[in-house]
């Protein structure tokens, strides 16, 4: 089982007129969560809910795509919102307004007691913002002996644009996963001194980590094991309408392929796997992603549309 851990809030998207927005549902956990249930893998959400109007509509939404609401936390505080921009690439730029919400109010009685067997994937503001971050944290600290965690750093500067301070913590969270997800421009961001793939093989030399991954955009992805030469995989040729949820959708479909070969029952599984099923989950990933990409806003594909993606590519 994965248990994915973090933020689900509203992305407020422009409309056709100005000053238009429309609400849609969002955030990486959430995402990843309905990415790995339209991928044919069971995966609770453990989040914070809110009471009000935007926290029922998230509701309905995660339960509407098969996800298991077991752990979530029925809260008082508000929903976080995002305005989103696009560029003229289709790319993503962020506006947060995440004081005091829901997301961030976690507890220590709030978090499941149970892990073993299972992998915790957990990432984005959920692992920045306080004082919610440092509970997660000691909560997985104290269970990655026998728990495989997955830590996605997805950098969003805006929520914290101190990033000698956003540095620091990526890297206390690297000391706590064994796999760690990055795009290209999170690792730029962090570490503008060094090339991404160089930057991502340092932290998994450095803090131990069993795999990690590299988002590219257009030129694909990378998959790094201790020790060993990368893995790439291509980028498919796509016609992009936006990239909101792409990010979510490939580590979605890297673990979906991990649980379904076994290697996410617990660490030692994990270190044990080979370059060829790295490999393979890595094509099966952006193959993924590619299609998340040629949907508006958040829409991560199902196994089908990824097996016959795949099937065009080979033939």
């Amino acid at each position: 089982m994965i248990i994915v851990c973090g933020e689900a809030l509203v992305d407020l998207i422009p409309g056709g007129s100005p000053g238009d927005w429309r609400a849609l549902p969002g955030g990486g956990a959430a995402n990843a969560a309905i990415a790995l249930n339209r991928l044919g893998v069971p995966a609770p959400l453990l989040c914070r809910l809110s009471r009000d109007h935007f926290g029922r509509m998230l509701r309905a939404h995660l339960e509407e795509n098969g996800v298991d609401l077991r752990w979530a936390v029925d809260a008082p505080e508000q929903t976080t919102l995002a305005f989103v921009a696009f560029d003229d690439a289709g790319s993503a730029e962020y506006t947060f307004y995440a004081s005091g919400t829901a997301d961030w109010q976690w507890s220590p009685v709030e978090l499941p007691s149970e892990t073993a067997g299972a992998c915790v994937h957990v990432g984005t503001l959920a692992t920045v913002l306080e004082p919610g971050a440092s509970v997660l944290r000691s909560w997985l600290r104290a269970r990655r002996a026998e728990t495989v965690v997955s830590y996605d750093v997805n950098v969003r500067a805006v929520a914290c644009p101190d990033m000698d301070a956003y540095r620091e913590n990526a890297r206390g969270w690297c000391d706590v996963a064994h796999v760690l997800k990055a795009s290209a421009d999170d690792l730029s961001l962090l570490f503008p001194e060094r090339d991404p793939v160089e930057a991502a093989q340092a932290l998994v030399e450095e803090h131990g980590l069993l795999l990690a991954l590299v988002t590219l955009g257009g030129e694909g992805a990378v998959a790094l094991l201790p020790g060993q030469e990368p893995l790439r995989a291509a980028a498919p040729p796509v016609d992009v309408v936006d990239t909101v949820g792409a990010g979510d959708a490939f580590i979605g479909a890297y673990l979906a392929e991990l649980e379904r070969l076994g290697l996410l029952e617990s660490p030692a599984a994990l270190e044990g796997m080979g370059r060829d099923a790295a490999s393979e989950a890595l094509v099966f990933a952006a193959h993924a992603a590619a299609l998340a990409c040629t949907r508006a806003g958040s829409s991560p594909p199902d196994r089908p549309e990824v097996e016959a993606a795949l099937g065009k590519a080979v033939s």
